[in-house]
């Protein structure tokens, strides 16, 4: 995520010439910048923060960019920006199909990296408008569409509404009545068992273990929130 409005940019690059003035040229762009010389220092770094994106040069001594970016892959989802010596097919090709999202061409013009980099975050940010992800559970507000663990949820209409009404406010409490009233469309003093059979019906669905939920928490005395929190 951003901190602030600034993107954190981890960028490994062994030369010393060209890492310093990415990194400068970066941080004068507003990102907030950790570069490192090696893939193994690299895979090191993200462990201890993920960052928003990773500027990965593929010649490297050691372990070379191609091992990076497959396994960066494998631990997420974060994208990866390549830096390749020479516009050659193979390289590129092996590059996109090892995991990377985009690539330049070096010697690397920093308004295009730049570029490059605020195109990947706008795709990205998109993406995240659009699906929701709590853990092990991701909910896809325009299509309707709730997994668990990748696998897809099969929810009735009005526990459907109750998840969204709930995640829309993650850690904000909703009453009983105002359940009713945006779930239910109820504006009298309803039935609350309405909303507390859903719940349950809710959390036998996405919860591990209902007796202990971690999504549709209860706020004893107040009603419902949506964690985790």
């Amino acid at each position: 995520m951003k901190l602030g409005g600034v993107s954190r940019v981890l960028l490994i690059e062994d030369d010393p010439a060209v890492r310093e003035g990415l990194e400068l040229a970066l941080s004068r762009h507003g990102h907030r910048v950790r570069a490192v010389e090696s893939g193994e220092l690299g895979l090191d770094r993200l462990r201890a923060e993920v960052p928003d994106v990773v500027v990965l040069d593929l010649m490297l001594p050691g372990m070379d960019g191609f091992e990076v970016c497959r396994r960066i892959r494998a631990i997420g989802e974060v994208p990866i920006i390549m830096l390749t010596a020479r516009g050659d097919d193979m390289d590129v090709v092996a590059g996109l199909e090892a995991g990377a999202d985009d690539y330049v061409v070096k010697p690397v013009q920093p308004r295009v990296l730049e570029a490059r980099i605020r195109a990947v975050l706008r795709r990205i940010g998109r993406d995240q408008a659009e699906l929701e992800r709590y853990r092990d559970l991701t909910i896809d507000r325009a299509g309707l569409v709730v997994t668990n663990r990748g696998e897809p949820v099969s929810l009735a209409p009005t526990e459907l509404r109750l998840l969204l009404e709930l995640s829309g406010t993650p850690g904000r409490v909703h009453s009983r009545q105002q359940l009713l009233e945006s779930v239910w469309e109820q504006d009298y003093f309803g039935d609350s068992r309405l909303v507390d059979a859903c719940v349950q019906r809710l959390r036998a669905k996405i919860e591990d273990d209902s007796a202990a939920p971690v999504y549709v928490q209860t706020v004893r005395g107040f009603g419902y929130r949506f964690g985790p929190v």
